[in-house]
């Protein structure tokens, strides 16, 4: 595993890599030990920092860095899902559960969210509680509220 770090208006985000895709960013208070990157890194977590950056500021809605999140079967499933809520867009815990036709498993979908090993690329700030309201965030909710206005703003909508 290889890592870079980056500063961003959401604190300092930990980029780590192996075998050319990203597989990790971890919080400012979630770093873990890995390796400085090699330069066959260098490309990958360039591009995966600009997008970041981009993302951050309103610029991109997408990523298209190599990703490889490592999970269970079920916590895949509920990442590759989180990927097809669009930009601007959110959807509650039943949602997803309701999506992937296990309407009863709103709590472990809830779990494998917050295992997600790639926030923002793989958006896990969209998923809110079924009353609208802002629920567990590994980043914390107030990133996650900001991460959410980030993208109503460019939809020119409005998020309480």
């Amino acid at each position: 595993m290889r890592q870079q770090l980056i500063a961003t208006p959401i604190g300092t985000l930990q980029l780590v890599c192996e075998k050319g895709v990203l597989i990790e960013i971890n919080w400012d208070n979630k770093h873990r030990a890995a390796a400085e990157a090699t330069h066959e890194d260098v490309e990958l977590l360039a591009l995966a920092a600009a997008e970041v950056a981009h993302f951050l500021n309103g610029e991109k809605c997408s990523f298209t860095v190599p990703i490889e999140p490592r999970g269970t079967a079920f916590q895949v499933s509920v990442w590759r899902e989180l990927r097809n809520i669009p930009w601007g867009e959110t959807r509650s815990y039943h949602d997803i559960a309701c999506s992937l036709d296990k309407p009863s498993a709103s709590r472990a979908v809830g779990a494998a969210i917050g295992r997600n090993p790639l926030p923002l690329v793989i958006p896990c700030h969209r998923v809110i509680g079924s009353n609208g309201s802002l629920t567990g965030f590994a980043g914390g909710l107030a990133i996650k509220r900001q991460l959410l206005l980030i993208e109503s703003r460019q939809r020119g909508l409005s998020f309480r």
